[in-house]
């Protein structure tokens, strides 16, 4: 795990200074890669790349970056990790590749020789963003792995493609003018982070997963990106020729292949632990790790000290069962308020995920021990985890038939009781129901169904339920919106079935820009690699031949990797109301984070960055302060964009 920066250029003055401006580029990711770093350019070519390195597998100079393949065709940069280089290395040994060292970044450059830049990527097992500037070509190819794990940010303009692991890195580039761009602004108050392939400054982009960008020629228009692996053929080929076995087969071949997925992410020459919440996802994990060591694994865990919000005893008790070696602390509003203004330095592009404080405290937590983290982060989309897919079968493809006065009037009801209302006839009611029918915060799911019954269409009544505000374009100054891909993966032909729509469109989405951004820039704040099994590329593509039964069954979602999880771990120490990674954002903000909000959310500041109208927002804040409503979100969307403002725009 590391970061890398370059610069490919007709400019006369960027590709003059290229070497110098990619060191200052590096300078920014240092953070990223703490132990080595290096340069390498080509001041005739305009070519220049840069590397911060964090060693993880061979910790010798022969793991040093920029790295040139053995016949001098091939010089790369390469951020992350292909779990499967000893396998390939044996196998490119046998057909005559000879090697010096034990790093896989060897064997990329290699593979690449042997069997050319995309055949390689496609027998990579990882997860990478990767620069391979072709000498002989003349050409530059940057790739990023099939599920976007690994970030990589492409800027082109005036003669100059530059490009890095992160946004931060951009800003030394000359030509570099951080205006932002007001639709990925919308798209952020929607969702709470950018929408990719675009980015919150104009002229950057985010290569999209699976995809190669080849470029010949700065000067000219950015080419087209070409998928190796596209997730949505990948979906419709699979769902084409489903696993046909028997419920015990196909516990089976999932318990083999995420063994064998957790094994290869285990190969390391520094130490490894594991984020450990407790639930399904990181304690399948956990399991699995455990089984193949020899002594006990190192797990992580972040507690609330409000009740309600609180895994720590849950993940404890799958701890002590596993027999790992546990650790926890424990995260309130005080914490929260130290960790915000360190925000915009850690997420350079505006990132409004409250789960980012606990991330970010676990990572450095982990940090301490370890320099290598497993984690479950991707269960709940490949294996159809969130209620949301359970209720949206069941509600949103019949509520879009019913005649839209009736909706408004069913909304009008659910709305109309305050969300401390709907939390008591919760829990007046919990004792009688088994506990996957006891949602924690009842009132505030209430209320967000009764706002999609408002709207009309199962793409729309989708997206309201994962959106912070519902017209986010009303916030922005010159705000337009227009669809995105969850609206365009909904209405495709990914198949009939609204369960596995919903499921590809988080998949291409909200998995990518939210949770693996979020995972990928807290860990490597700290310089801790964090690796992800159950985002195993055959994982995902098994997950995509199962029918629906072997997910879905009973009213309750991962149906397989819970039978997975029986094998190692006692169902009742995971049986309980699915949490997530939830943030007591509203107690906060109206307890030890009020004054600071108080201090963003003022006129004066909401109209310093001349991009946000303050008078919908500041209705919210009184509204909010007042008790009204759990806008939380929403506000929290408004100030880490505030914040991030104060910090980033131009």
């Amino acid at each position: 795990m590391c970061g890398l920066a370059g610069i490919f250029a007709s400019e006369p003055r960027v590709a003059g200074d290229a070497a110098s401006l990619v060191e200052r580029m590096s300078a920014r990711l240092a953070h990223r890669g703490p132990d080595d770093h290096g340069v390498w350019a080509d001041a005739e070519a305009g070519i220049a790349l840069a590397f911060r390195r964090l060693a993880i597998i061979d910790l010798s100079a022969h793991g040093h970056q920029p790295m040139a393949s053995a016949s001098g065709r091939f010089v790369m940069v390469f951020n992350g990790e292909v779990y499967n280089y000893r396998e390939l290395r044996e196998e490119l040994a046998r057909s005559g590749a000879a090697f010096h060292g034990g790093s896989d970044s060897e064997v990329i450059l290699a593979a690449v020789e042997a069997w050319g830049v995309r055949a390689a990527v496609r027998r990579f097992i990882g997860m990478f963003a990767i620069a391979l500037w072709d000498r002989r070509e003349r050409r530059l190819h940057l790739l990023r792995d099939r599920l976007g794990i690994k970030p990589l940010f492409v800027f082109a303009g005036r003669g100059v493609v530059a490009f890095a692991s992160e946004l931060k890195a951009l800003a030394p580039l000359p030509c570099f003018e951080r205006r932002v761009d007001a639709r990925a602004l919308v798209g952020f108050l929607r969702y709470l982070y950018v929408p990719g392939p675009g980015s919150i400054f104009e002229g950057v982009r985010k290569l999209e997963p699976g995809h190669l960008l080849t470029i010949a020629d700065p000067a000219s228009p950015l080419p087209a990106a070409v998928p190796y692996w596209r997730l949505e053929e990948v979906a419709r080929a699979c769902a084409a020729a489903p696993f046909t076995g028997s419920d015990d087969e196909a516990v089976d071949e999932g318990e083999r292949l995420l063994q064998d997925a957790v094994a290869l992410r285990m190969r390391s020459d520094v130490p490894v632990g594991a984020f450990l919440s407790g639930g399904i996802d990181s304690s399948t994990v956990a399991a699995l790790m455990q089984r193949c060591s020899p002594t006990p694994v190192r797990t992580f865990t972040i507690g609330f000290r409000e009740r309600d919000f609180d895994e720590a005893e849950p993940a404890a008790r799958v701890a002590r069962h596993l027999g790992t070696d546990h650790t926890q602390v424990y995260l309130g509003g005080e914490d929260a308020l130290r960790l915000v203004p360190e925000l915009p330095e850690v997420f350079d592009e505006p990132f409004a995920d409250p789960s980012e404080l606990p991330t970010c405290l676990v990572c450095r937590m982990a940090r301490r021990e370890v320099t290598v983290a497993l984690s479950g982060d991707g269960g709940d989309e490949v294996f159809a985890g969130y209620n949301r897919y359970i209720a949206g079968e069941r509600v949103l493809r019949p509520a879009a038939r019913v005649p839209g006065p009736l909706r408004r009037l069913a909304a009008a009801g659910m709305t109309g009781v305050s969300p401390a209302a709907w939390d008591r006839v919760s829990r007046g009611v919990a004792p009688v129901l088994p506990a996957r029918l006891r949602p924690p915060r009842f009132g505030d799911k209430v209320h967000k169904a009764g706002a999609f019954l408002r709207l009309g269409g199962a793409p729309t009544m989708y997206r309201s339920l994962l959106s912070a505000w519902q017209q986010p374009a009303a916030l922005v100054e010159g705000g337009v919106e227009e669809d995105g891909a969850v609206e365009q993966v909904l209405r495709g032909d990914a198949g009939p079935d609204l369960l596995h729509r919903m499921m590809l469109a988080d998949q291409a989405t909200y998995l990518v820009d939210d949770l693996l951004a979020k995972v990928d820039r807290a860990s490597m704040a700290v310089s801790l690699e964090v690796r992800v099994p159950l985002l195993d590329h055959r994982v995902v593509e098994y997950s995509w031949r199962l029918p629906r039964r072997l997910k879905v069954r009973g009213g309750t979602g991962k149906w397989i990797l819970r039978r997975i999880l029986d094998r190692h771990v006692p169902a009742a120490l995971v049986d309980r109301a699915k949490m997530g990674f939830s943030v007591p954002i509203d107690a906060w903000l109206r307890g030890p984070l009020r004054d600071w909000a108080d201090d963003l959310l003022s006129e004066s500041e909401l109209r310093r960055s001349g991009l946000l109208r303050p008078e919908p927002i500041q209705a919210e804040w009184r509204r909010f302060r007042a008790g009204g409503g759990r806008a939380g979100l929403a506000l929290w969307a408004v100030l880490v964009f505030q914040g991030w403002a104060r910090r980033w725009a131009a």
